[in-house]
């Protein structure tokens, strides 16, 4: 059974952000030093737009590599990363750990997600680093893919779901448990490989996709810019208002109250070194 859903004061919400900027910070560091591109992305270049930096209510950031660029980093990671202070996570580094991309996370630090509090592996304060896969041009063939990442993550999610879930949900969520996770990796691994080629069309393979075109333009990955987040300037997407426009439409206009939620966590450390203020 899940711990109780702890509930962050506002002091604390910006205290995980100020740890999260130390977490943005670490990785365009690292990527500038070793020559490797990555764009903020998703709710995070939003809130550089719209807020300046964090979205106020939003309690994670979003890094988006493509293939080639996140393997890069995650070698880069073995000789440069501060290991005093963060560590990564990822499939193939990481037992327990069922994710398509990779964390990277503060020490000394714990953010358990609820109903997440049985997986196997270290939860720190964290950022998101997503990997990008070229998908097919072919409309059917996309949906295709599509199809195959629906499935893919349902099965890498089914330890979560398998306890969150009720009815026929939570029982498919039990079959897909059952599933080897050494076996599932190694298929993904497979299924993952098929995407290497450019394309026209891009798109992480474990993270749902706008139905209507299971993927993002290309072009948008071909040109980076700089953008600047909470007083820090990091590389983004240079088309960054046709990127925003496609993800999320009016993007100027705040949601309402009811949707402005964090994630439920059962428990919370901040790392000594930062306030809650």
């Amino acid at each position: 059974m899940s711990d109780s859903e702890y509930v962050m004061s506002p002091e604390e919400l910006r205290a995980v952000q100020l740890v999260e900027l130390e977490l943005l910070c670490e990785v365009d560091r690292i990527c500038r030093l070793c020559g490797i591109n990555y764009r903020i992305a998703a709710g995070t270049l939003l809130g550089a737009v719209r807020h300046g930096g964090f979205i106020p209510w939003d309690d994670d950031a979003d890094v988006h590599f493509t293939r080639t660029e996140y393997e890069q980093f995650r070698t880069a990671c073995r000789m440069h990363l501060n290991k005093d202070m963060f560590y990564f996570q990822d499939q193939q580094s990481t037992p327990g750990y069922r994710w398509g991309y990779g964390k990277l996370r503060r020490k000394n630090s714990l953010f358990i997600r609820k109903e997440q509090e049985h997986m196997l592996y270290e939860q720190g304060i964290f950022i998101d680093l997503f990997i990008d896969d070229y998908v097919p041009d072919n409309y059917i063939a996309r949906c295709l893919c599509a199809f195959m990442c629906f499935l893919y993550r349902k099965a890498f999610w089914s330890e979560v779901g398998k306890r969150v879930s009720t009815g026929i949900e939570k029982f498919c969520y039990k079959i897909l448990s059952l599933i080897p996770e050494s076996w599932l990796k190694s298929r993904f691994s497979r299924f993952e490989q098929k995407y290497r080629k450019k394309t026209n069309w891009v798109r992480p393979l474990t993270f749902p996709m706008p139905t209507r075109d299971f993927g993002y333009p290309g072009v948008f990955w071909n040109e980076l810019s700089e953008i600047m987040f909470e007083g820090k300037i990091f590389m983004t997407f240079y088309q960054v208002d046709a990127y925003l426009s496609f993800k999320y439409g009016n993007y100027m206009t705040l949601p309402p109250e009811s949707k402005r939620k964090t994630h439920p966590i059962s428990k919370l450390k901040l790392p000594e070194s930062v306030d809650a203020r």
